[in-house]
């Protein structure tokens, strides 16, 4: 018969409580796209002159949150092409035609992550968008919002970032004298846990 020695149970105390002392892990959580809480706006040149401001709705999206590591963060969200809204209907007609968005033989406008990487707070996504026919590398750089309970019960969060791209580079290279090459996005979005 072995029998403990005083040593042998102190090890073993450290050890037990040591354990029950570690912080949780955080665990990965998935989160649904609230498109009644989120924004996408962009901008673009006119004439190198001013510029002219206009919204696109998204469709649907998801993504999952991995504090901290971030190791398995990822986000995806659609948009629909034929939602262009630039406040003027004839200008608007004209986006969605083949001179620029092609909106009826592209209707989805696509992003998903491959890499997420933490940059001080500011989460640097790496993905892929999928725009008029053309897919391409595209880093976003992400900001928390904020997160917490909402009033009926569920947890939310929510990121804010900006980005650039050159429409040319999508296939998109009608009218570059007058309409700019370089559009600028901002996103805000939010999300309920599931």
């Amino acid at each position: 018969m072995i029998v403990p020695t005083q040593c042998s149970m102190n090890v073993f105390a450290m050890l037990v409580f040591g354990v029950l002392a570690m912080p949780a892990v955080a665990r990965a959580a998935e989160y649904q796209l609230d498109t009644g809480h989120t924004s996408i706006v962009f901008k673009i040149q006119h004439l190198g002159i001013s510029y002219t401001y206009g919204r696109i709705d998204a469709g649907e999206g998801r993504f999952v949150v991995d504090e901290p590591s971030h190791e398995a963060t990822e986000f995806s969200v659609t948009m629909k092409a034929d939602s262009v809204d630039t406040g003027l209907a004839k200008r608007d007609e004209h986006l969605r035609n083949p001179d620029f968005l092609n909106a009826k033989q592209f209707p989805v406008i696509a992003f998903n992550s491959t890499e997420v990487e933490d940059d001080g707070g500011v989460l640097r996504v790496t993905g892929e968008l999928m725009l008029h026919g053309v897919t391409r590398p595209l880093t976003i750089e992400l900001a928390k919002v904020g997160e917490g309970e909402d009033p009926w019960g569920g947890y939310r969060i929510g990121y804010e970032g900006v980005f650039s791209f050159k429409r040319s580079d999508y296939g998109m290279t009608n009218m570059l004298d007058a309409v700019g090459d370089d559009i600028t996005v901002m996103i805000s979005f939010e999300g309920l846990r599931q």
